[in-house]
């Protein structure tokens, strides 16, 4: 079962740049690309990301940047083709 936070995360916007062209932006600080994957099938796009662990202890004295994995799936049009995705400062467009 799926928590309620766990629906809204990461966080993304869905625009639509032209008649045929959408961009669907993530908010993913605290990722980097090596920790992140996309797959493109027909109809259908999976983002994850997998935060890679560290060896290094940490003791946080307030924690507000959430790092956890998540799975978010879209179905797509069958004339949506996933052609690229960028990342850059924390944001993942796809």
């Amino acid at each position: 079962m799926r928590m309620p936070d766990e629906a809204s995360y990461p966080p993304y916007d869905i625009e639509k740049l032209a008649d045929d062209q959408y961009r669907i932006s993530f908010a993913v600080a605290g990722f980097g690309p090596d920790e992140l994957e996309l797959v493109a099938e027909p109809n259908h796009l999976t983002v994850s990301g997998r935060k890679a662990s560290s060896d290094e202890p940490r003791q946080y004295l307030h924690r507000g940047i959430a790092t956890r994995a998540f799975d978010r799936r879209f179905e797509l049009a069958d004339y949506v083709v996933v052609s690229r995705a960028t990342y850059d400062n924390g944001m993942l467009n796809v």
